[in-house]
């Protein structure tokens, strides 16, 4: 499987789109899940697509005529009544070429899955229509990451914020229980942007603590250099039941519930010093479910 997710926050018109499109090998041949998410109005549409392809050397993606998109542009159109079609200019991308955001562990086999945010930010123009309501995209701004591998951890925590009162800030992490050699770890990884500089805290060189659950995500993360706090809360934010592919046979399962206007507390410190402390509303917090008895058509 390979994901592919762009987020769209209009922080001005407290508007939040999400876009996201499943690859997945088929018996015959490659399918994608495509789905759509809005905030406000808790709007989730999905459809599948035939055939689907990833671009093998870039960002990018085409699933049958749902959808086309980059680290450049996005076209989505699920029906006349929800679609985006917006371009993207990349402001921050990821600046290192030797590892991704999981460091090291991107060239370790096996795993279930690996995650690698690609745009940290990026400023927004176009449109887009939710429920049949057409709304202007200028000035908003866009982050986008992508995963892949042969399956999906047993349960899975994400997050992604950039609303901080400080323009240049933004924070995306993940992690979930991957079985390995017999046990269940939990590792995490997280990136955070200052300006055009990027810190990175991935296993084994930082430790990560986390706890989720019940509207709360909260990690601790320690590097060499540095100690950082996030605390995410769902809040009041109407959550989303969105979809995931079932590798392999073209269905999917309601296995992601997803706040897309949570609260973000975030936390940098060196020794005892504290560096930044903010808080950043419209922020996307994600806790994965465990698979249910079957797959839902």
């Amino acid at each position: 499987m390979e994901g592919y997710y762009w987020r769209i926050v209009d922080a001005e018109r407290e508007r939040v789109l999400v876009a996201l499109c499943g690859v997945c090998r088929g018996p015959n041949g490659r399918w994608a899940l495509v789905a759509l998410a809005a905030h406000p109005g808790g709007l989730v549409r999905h459809a599948l697509a035939e055939p689907a392809a990833g671009e093998p050397n870039r960002f990018g993606v085409a699933a049958g005529e749902l959808l086309h998109g980059s680290l450049e542009h996005l076209s989505l159109q699920l029906d006349a009544a929800n679609w985006i079609d917006v371009a993207l200019r990349p402001r921050v991308p990821w600046p290192r070429k030797s590892f991704g955001a999981l460091g090291p562990a991107h060239v370790v086999p096996g795993l279930t899955q690996y995650w690698h945010p690609l745009l940290l930010d990026a400023e927004v123009t176009g449109e887009a229509c939710v429920g049949g309501r057409r709304v202007r995209l200028d000035g908003a701004r866009a982050y986008a990451e992508k995963n892949w591998g042969p399956g999906f951890a047993g349960r899975w925590w994400w997050g992604q914020a950039a609303a901080f009162p400080e323009p240049e800030l933004g924070v995306a992490f993940a992690g979930g229980h991957l079985p390995l050699l017999g046990a269940s770890p939990a590792p995490s990884a997280v990136v955070v942007r200052l300006g055009r500089r990027v810190l990175s805290f991935w296993p084994p060189l930082a430790r990560t603590r986390v706890r989720v659950g019940r509207g709360h995500w909260r990690l601790e993360a320690k590097s060499p250099r540095y100690r950082l706090e996030i605390e995410g809360q769902a809040g009041e934010a109407e959550t989303h039941l969105l979809p995931v592919p079932e590798l392999g046979a073209p269905r999917v399962e309601m296995r992601s519930q997803q706040a897309l206007a949570g609260h973000v507390r975030l936390r940098l410190s060196r020794g005892r010093h504290t560096l930044i402390e903010a808080v950043s509303p419209l922020a996307g917090l994600e806790l994965g479910q465990p698979r249910p008895g079957g797959p839902q058509p």
